[in-house]
């Protein structure tokens, strides 16, 4: 394995769960990253201007960014800077259908007979 393969190797992605849309940090580098930070541009805000994104319907009826870039900046245990620029486009999960659990096991108690 080269030394590149061995160094830190920090992303910023989306991950759509149950009509749940969120931001996710991660380091898939064998090493720590430290000191890590995150900068998006523009600023995107979750329900009530919180750092959580809500539901994406109200993320996208809010009329919220769907193009984002995501400058990430971190440290590698020997103290070196790296940086890395991730473009993101959330408009690929404008349209997605889900179906909230509590929902799904109402649908499936009623063709029972159940309540």
């Amino acid at each position: 394995m080269s030394v590149e393969g061995r160094e830190p190797d920090v992303i910023v992605d989306f991950v759509f769960d149950d009509g749940l849309l969120y931001a996710t940090v991660a380091n898939i580098g064998d090493r720590p990253a430290l000191k890590v930070s995150c900068h998006f541009e523009p600023a995107f805000h979750g329900l009530g201007g919180s750092v959580e994104i809500s539901r994406s319907a109200a993320y996208f009826a809010r009329k919220e960014p769907t193009k984002l870039e995501v400058t990430v900046n971190y440290q590698d245990k020997s103290g070196t800077r790296r940086e890395a620029t991730i473009r993101h486009d959330l408009g690929i999960y404008r349209d997605l259908a889900y179906v909230p659990p509590e929902r799904h096991h109402d649908d499936f108690a009623d063709r029972r007979g159940g309540r």
